[in-house]
């Protein structure tokens, strides 16, 4: 049966993939894979107590990730829980080299190890392709972010992932603002394919979960390992939660990254808009490189309001239907502030950061236009 399904499985679009994967077909069986709340198992076969073993829960949720990104996936308590997971794999002394626009907790992550004495830390602009080729040749990982978080710069992975390495390095592409949807990092040469579940996976804001996919079995293993010493065991509801967001994921990611082209048109002509930033408008820095590599460009636009931190300010609070809120990837559109973020003071005061939801695009340009106007 396991034979069948596997061969089924490899015909199937991403789409129908994200609805069949991840599920008992035994007879009698329930159709949806429901949440296992057990800590520990009768003794007799291969499982025995949840934080070593895994539960059927968090396996559906790894088969879905794994089947999408083509490769092995381990399941965590959060994104940040999988990626402290792969600095896990370094040992002392090790040479890290990360984007310059990075999200604000790995570049934490990074600099506390920095300060701790656990490796070396050197930062590069995500379009620095010979930079990065260069920087692969000595250092033990290579952590890539594309599109970055917030300045959404594509990076050029077929370039950076074919250039020569150590061979005991890793590198690792943050993949969670395009999903396997629009880009398979571990087919263009990545150790490493992370996505915090927590955004489009999960899609409607009520989870936090990581998924961290490879093809190398010994470094699965070696995943496995760290979350069951650190205990960054995903919840058996967060994994529910997820599993059942990705089987819309396909949709959902179809209407958003559509309603955000449009979006971005169209804030890139507004008056009160000093510059407009997505993948997608011919006028972004690294378009090339998007419109090469990526099957969809996102969900995500940053765009800067004329004037100061104030006047963003007031945009974020004059919305109706957008949400004040942090985060992204959800049904529900949202913007914030980003330098307001600590750890992101360096970006331009006024950037905001909108991810594009479900729902009608001129519903959502109505409600913009209105909290972009001059009071």
């Amino acid at each position: 049966m396991k034979d069948e399904e596997s061969s089924m499985n490899q015909n199937l679009s991403a789409a129908s993939l994200l609805v069949v994967a991840g599920r008992d077909r035994r007879p009698g069986s329930p159709l949806n894979r429901p949440p296992v709340p057990a800590s520990n198992f009768i003794l007799g076969t291969e499982r025995a107590y949840s934080r070593d073993d895994g539960t059927p829960t968090w396996e559906a949720l790894e088969e879905i990730v794994g089947l999408l990104e083509g490769g092995h996936t381990v399941a965590f308590s959060s994104g940040m829980a999988g990626v402290a997971a792969v600095f896990d794999q370094l040992r002392v002394g090790s040479q890290v080299v990360i984007p310059d626009d990075c999200y604000q907790g790995v570049a934490g992550l990074a600099e506390v190890g920095k300060q701790k004495g656990f490796w070396e830390v050197r930062r590069l602009a995500v379009d620095d392709t010979g930079g990065w080729v260069r920087a692969c040749a000595g250092a033990d990982l290579i952590w890539l972010e594309s599109p970055s978080n917030p300045l959404l710069a594509v990076a050029d992975l077929r370039a950076i992932c074919s250039a020569t390495r150590k061979s005991t390095s890793l590198l690792a592409v943050d993949n969670t603002f395009a999903t396997a949807l629009n880009q398979r990092p571990l087919d263009l040469g990545a150790d490493i394919s992370f996505q915090s579940a927590t955004k489009l996976i999960g899609g409607h804001s009520d989870l936090l979960t990581g998924v961290v996919t490879v093809r190398r079995h010994d470094l699965r293993a070696a995943l496995r390992r760290s979350r069951e010493l650190s205990g960054a065991t995903p919840g058996a509801l967060e994994s529910y939660l997820a599993a059942r967001g990705a089987r819309t994921m396909a949709l959902r990611l179809e209407r958003a990254q559509a309603n955000a082209m449009l979006l971005a048109e169209r804030l890139h002509g507004h008056p009160r808009v000093a510059r407009t930033r997505y993948p997608g408008l011919s006028s972004h820095p690294t378009h090339a490189v998007a419109r090469e590599q990526l099957r969809g460009f996102g969900t995500v636009i940053s765009f800067d309001v004329r004037g100061d931190a104030a006047a963003a300010d007031a945009v974020c609070s004059r919305v109706n239907l957008i949400h004040h809120a942090t985060s992204l990837g959800a049904v529900e559109s949202t913007i914030e502030r980003r330098a307001a973020i600590p750890g992101q003071e360096h970006l331009p005061p006024s950037l905001l950061r909108l991810s594009v939801g479900i729902e009608d695009v001129d519903d959502l340009w109505a409600d913009l236009t209105a909290a972009l106007q001059d009071e």
